[in-house]
């Protein structure tokens, strides 16, 4: 009787488990995917469900802790229902910590998990980025940016780019603020300086720190050249000179430079001009075809692409061709080198602002002399006057206005720029007198007049009020004075030299003037 009921019990469940539909239901079956994208926070898993378990999958996901074995009772995902492939995305992790994960499927019957897989976050670090390319380029901007390829683990609070006339600028250099968070960013750099290199990099800042992308130079757009005027003056009644200096291109070559001038201030290229070649470099400018005794304005130019710059403006007055004193006496004017002279003896018995200089022919009157005086050699004016001029007392020099406004009685520097013009003293004085013996005595030593200057021996008065040395020397006072004595300079019959000597105040000596 037993052993039948056991038969029939039997029968009963094959019976059962024979009929289509009639399956066993549990718990689902599945593995955990490996970890991959780990960041500071984040983490990407997910799962693979191989079995369902006969039983609808309701949701599935993963789970994970900071203990072994994580649970649904922890922190999870949710990530769909049925069987397959899902991923799943792990947030807000803690930055350097371990954690245990685990896929998990769930029916009605339960929850069912995958192998437990370990890993390990990374430290927070500075962003990731990468610096744009520059475009857009002016003279005074230019458009670049960058692109932040991961935060770090943490927000990115500022980013930008920054530059500098150095490598590695940072952003206490120059810098632009272009927003928060990670992505593509455009910025815009301005107050820049046409013609110049700069170097940048894009940057991006978290709670870690500052991070920079990679460094890029560039070049602003050009700019007009930089050029100076030489200083500008006369080398005739109608020419003068002067040039530039071209320090720069402005970063386009420099197709044409020169001067350019007026009578007015700041002359254009579009006033009268030199054109003196091309590139950078100094140059030299000769101005033709200008009026007697003018002030000019002139200024260097240098073009390239960009346009036209100039230097500063300066000055020059070409030269007289003649001299008028006080008592109406006209001069020729002489050009030696730099230097205006007269190209006579000076003649006036007026100073420049009209006062009469006495003209004393008494012998002690003359050595007594503590004011300004004048005279004509051997008191005959008839006879001396028209050929070698006056003799004058250092009182008269010394009074400053003795030449015609705007003339001088030279100093002893003077007199020596114009013997080192005549390659010094010891032929100067043959350069300066005038050729052969109609006036000088014979030998008249190595007398060519090529100056100009023709200097005559008109002698002196001494400070006894005789007069001596006529057609054998000639005495030209300086304006410089070395107590208690002034210096003078010596022409010879027979020496080709430019003599230097001091003399007391009351000789009486010729007077050449020069241009101030």
């Amino acid at each position: 009787m037993k052993r039948a009921s056991y038969l029939l019990a039997v029968f009963i469940v094959a019976t059962i488990l024979s009929v289509p539909g009639c399956k066993r239901e549990k718990i689902p079956t599945l593995s955990t995917v490996s970890i991959s994208e780990i960041t500071p926070t984040t983490a990407k898993t997910g799962g693979k469900i191989t079995s369902d378990g006969n039983v609808d999958i309701i949701v599935r996901g993963v789970c994970w802790s900071a203990r072994k074995a994580p649970t649904v009772d922890g922190t999870r995902t949710t990530d769909g229902y049925g069987t397959g492939n899902f991923e799943s995305l792990l947030t807000q992790l803690t930055p350097n910590s371990t954690y245990y994960v685990r896929a998990y499927a769930t029916n009605k019957i339960g929850t069912g998990y995958g192998n437990e897989i370990t890993f390990k976050t990374g430290d927070l670090t500075v962003p990731s980025l990468t610096t744009s390319t520059v475009s857009s380029v002016t003279q005074t901007s230019a458009v670049s940016g960058g692109n932040i390829t991961a935060e770090g683990g943490v927000s990115v609070t500022q980013r930008g780019v920054c530059w500098a006339l150095h490598t590695s600028p940072l952003v206490e250099d120059n810098s632009t603020n272009d927003g928060t968070g990670s992505g593509p960013f455009t910025s815009t750099l301005t107050g820049l300086t046409g013609n110049t290199t700069y170097y940048i990099r894009a940057y991006a800042v978290n709670s870690v720190g500052t991070s920079y992308g990679q460094e890029i130079s560039f070049k602003t757009s050009p700019v007009v050249p930089v050029v100076t005027t030489t200083d500008a003056s006369a080398t005739s009644t109608t020419s003068g000179t002067s040039g530039g200096n071209i320090t720069s291109d402005g970063g386009s070559t420099v197709t044409a430079r020169g001067v350019c001038w007026s009578t007015t201030l700041n002359p254009t290229i579009s006033s009268e001009k030199t054109s003196d070649g091309t590139g950078t470099g100094t140059f030299e400018s000769t101005i033709t075809g200008l009026t007697l005794n003018t002030l000019y304005h002139v200024r260097a130019y240098a073009t390239n692409s960009v346009g036209t710059s100039y230097g500063s403006d300066k000055t020059f007055t070409t030269d007289p061709s003649t001299v008028t004193d006080r008592d109406g006496n006209v001069y020729d004017v002489l050009r030696i080198g730099t230097q205006l002279w007269i190209d006579q003896n000076l003649k006036t018995t007026k100073l420049n602002d009209g006062t009469s200089i006495p003209v004393v022919t008494d012998n002690t009157a003359w050595s007594n002399l503590t004011t300004l005086g004048c005279c004509w050699y051997n008191n005959d004016a008839s006879s001396y006057k028209a050929l070698y001029g006056g003799l004058y007392n250092w009182y008269a020099v010394n009074s400053g206005k003795l030449c015609p406004t705007g003339w001088h009685v030279p100093t002893d520097t003077d007199w020596y720029t114009l013997s080192n013009f005549l390659l010094g003293e010891l032929v100067a004085g043959g350069k300066l007198k005038e050729a052969g013996t109609v006036h000088w005595t014979a030998p008249n030593t190595d007398a060519t007049n090529d100056t100009g200057f023709t200097a005559l021996p008109g002698g002196y008065r001494l400070d006894t009020g005789q007069f001596d040395n006529l057609e054998l020397y000639g005495f030209w006072w300086t304006s410089s004075f070395l107590t208690p004595s002034a210096w003078y300079r010596k022409l010879q019959y027979d020496e080709s030299k430019l003599f230097r000597n001091l003399s007391d105040t009351n000789y009486g000596m010729s007077v050449r003037c020069l241009k101030n």
